[in-house]
């Protein structure tokens, strides 16, 4: 069986993905949505498959990380799979993703903007993600994620293909992977930001597991403006204080644990990933010496 679970912080588009998740489904399968501080105006259809789990308030929510976590720990499949509540799914994405999973994988689908319309892919709209790569700190000021544009080109016909680093929208492995590696970590990055493509890959790479993207199947994913207003979020100037403040702290930490290689499960180091894939885009041939100089980096 797999298990969906499905973080939400708005209502606009969760019934909507919830039935595309459930409809799409060719085997067995569970849905946990995790309402991260409200309570949809209109309930959740009834479904059997569907678990609904409720914690916070509109004013002090848990964030996408507790949110996972607390999906993952009532959840019963063999196999765990995130998406995002605004998002669509290919036909029988579930028989494709556990055709191609080996125990320590993190598979990700070829990944779509979604067309409201039908609700399904969008292969007009924005350029399709098949992998992105880690970013130079130094100059994003953050180890994070960009699309790869060279990778996306100039591979998209490996249908089964290494991925540096997902964007985090979609992603399924088995649960003995998952347990494996400790995801998430709550305690040191708070509710915002994320970052959980960062910790997922990256603990996958350096522990001896594989990242892949699956282009025999798909992923659409509502991108749309940026800022949380499109997607139906709200948040108060306290949460978005709260917000600024875990972000510098998630920073420095993001920096300096994969950096200085704090993580003690790891069988690489981080250097290792990045001569995996080199050359990386914005990475100097010297960056082991230039990162010396960013402060609070090593």
């Amino acid at each position: 069986m797999i298990s969906v679970i499905i973080p939400s912080r708005s209502e606009l588009y969760l019934q909507k993905t919830v039935d595309d998740v459930l409809n799409k489904a060719r085997g067995e399968i569970e849905v946990i949505v995790v309402l991260d501080g409200y309570w949809p105006k209109a309930p959740l259809k009834d479904d059997k498959r569907v678990v609904i789990i409720h914690h916070g308030e509109l004013s002090s929510n848990f964030g996408l990380r507790t949110s996972v976590n607390r999906g993952v720990a009532v959840s019963k499949g063999e196999y765990i799979m995130k998406i995002d509540d605004h998002s669509a799914l290919d036909e029988g994405f579930d028989i494709k993703l556990t055709a191609d999973c080996e125990d320590n994988w993190v598979v990700v689908p070829r990944l779509y903007s979604l067309k409201d319309e039908g609700w399904t892919k969008d292969e007009n709209g924005r350029a399709t993600f098949d992998a992105g790569h880690v970013t130079y700190p130094p100059t994003e000021g953050t180890l994070s994620g960009k699309p790869w544009k060279w990778w996306n080109e100039n591979r998209k016909d490996i249908l089964i293909d290494d991925c540096m680093l997902s964007a985090g929208a979609c992603y399924f492995m088995k649960r003995s992977h998952w347990n494996q590696l400790g995801l998430f970590d709550e305690k040191n990055y708070g509710a915002f930001p994320s970052l959980e493509n960062l910790e997922v890959c990256l603990k996958t790479w350096l522990s001896g597991g594989r990242v892949v993207t699956n282009k025999k199947t798909w992923c659409a994913h509502r991108w749309g403006e940026r800022g949380p207003k499109n997607k139906g979020w709200n948040y108060s100037n306290g949460q978005i204080r709260k917000s600024k403040e875990n972000r510098v702290a998630a920073v420095k930490y993001t920096n300096d644990f994969w950096l200085n290689n704090r993580w003690p499960d790891r069988v690489h180091d981080f250097e290792w990933v990045i001569n995996k894939f080199w050359p990386v885009p914005g990475w100097p041939d010297n960056w082991k010496e230039e990162i010396k100089k960013w402060p609070g980096l090593i």
